[in-house]
């Protein structure tokens, strides 16, 4: 079938034409009607998926909501409503209690077909644990402390401080070894250092008394006193007569000052030794957290004794003034291992017309 449609003088012929399998079998008459008929087919599909989806049929459920139920009642609402329960995660949590439901998905509200998999996280509860100690640590390592024990570092001051270096920590809040809880907030109290040398008095002469006083005043640490008879025509008791390092010699401001102090006259026996010590029990190893027995074992012209027996945690840290007679050490055990030995002094040798003793740890 063709058709002419002249437009104008020396216009050419416009022709169009089915192509013969359709002009065959379809007249020109029904092509607009049956495009229209698909169409409207398709429409209407569509608009019945999209009511489909957005309504719900009559094997679709409505989810409530689980958060806030104990897990044994929310199991038996989920499988009441043909829908299936599945724990998918347990978390710490200060607000729900343990064994309750604290997250779900699908969410509350939304329209599930019967058979659904409802995920639940379960809450633990409040963990506690012990405050980590991080006194005497640099600042760093107490933040990355704190951080693996999931502690929040919220505070931090600087003060001065002739005793602990630099960015090391002097104190902290909460105090170690305090029940706490993940996301407690914790504060330090950091050193910003003391002087950075000075130079040391003369402190022969003086009574250990005033000798402790000026060192204090020019923040200077006295370290061992040794205590030392010296005779008849030694000088009198308390008397400082002999110092390391010298004096007029500059030190650093962590550095120590050795004393010897003289007994008195007419006093003999032992040199009486004064120490500090500071110890740290090794941190727990990976899945460990248990207390750890804990010995600090003396060994002088007394005997041998015991400083401290008793258990401590990873990581705590113990601070003792010891003082002790003549030849003498100090012993640091951790179930029952020696971790660290302090010669704390050295009797001359026959001092007193007798050998040496000898000691050994136990």
């Amino acid at each position: 079938m063709m058709t002419d449609d002249r437009i104008g003088a020396g216009s050419e012929f416009r022709q169009t034409t089915l192509p013969p399998l359709i002009e065959r079998y379809l007249p020109r008459d029904w092509v607009f009607p049956i495009a229209f008929a698909a169409f409207v087919g398709v429409l209407v599909w569509f608009g019945h998926s999209v009511q489909e989806f957005l309504l719900p049929g009559p094997n679709t459920v409505t989810v409530p909501s689980f958060v806030g139920m104990a897990l044994p009642d929310a199991t038996n609402d989920i499988v009441r409503m043909k829908l299936k329960a599945t724990v998918v995660g347990h978390a710490p949590s200060n607000q729900y209690p343990k064994g309750v439901v604290m997250n779900q998905e699908p969410q509350a509200g939304m329209h599930v077909r019967a058979g659904r998999q409802v995920s639940l996280v379960v809450s633990d509860g409040m963990q506690t644990m012990l405050m980590p100690d991080v006194r005497y640590q640099s600042l760093r390592d107490a933040s990355l402390d704190l951080s693996h024990a999931r502690l929040q570092l919220v505070k931090t001051t600087y003060a001065r401080n002739d005793d602990i270096p630099p960015d090391h920590v002097i104190s902290q809040y909460p105090q170690p070894l305090v029940s706490v809880t993940q996301g407690t907030a914790v504060s330090l109290l950091v050193s910003k250092g003391g002087v950075t040398s000075v130079r040391i008095p003369n402190f022969t002469g003086l009574t250990i008394d005033q000798a402790r006083g000026l060192a204090a005043g020019e923040h200077i640490k006295v370290g061992q006193i040794v205590w030392t008879p010296l005779g008849n025509e030694g000088p009198p008791h308390g008397q400082v007569v002999l110092q390391k390092p010298a004096a007029g010699t500059v030190i650093g401001p962590y550095d120590v000052v050795s004393l010897d102090v003289s007994a008195g006259k007419n006093e003999s026996g032992r040199i009486i030794h004064q120490t500090h010590v500071l110890a740290a029990v090794p941190p727990a190893e990976a899945g460990q957290n248990q207390p750890l027995r804990v010995r600090f074992a003396v060994s002088d012209e007394t005997g041998r004794y015991d400083l401290f027996n008793g258990y401590g945690e990873p990581g705590e840290k113990f601070d003792f003034n010891v003082t002790t007679v003549g030849t003498s050490a100090i012993y640091f055990f951790v179930n029952g291992t020696l971790l660290g030995e302090t010669k704390v002094g050295q009797e001359p040798e026959n001092a007193y017309g007798k050998p040496l003793p000898k000691h050994e740890p136990r």
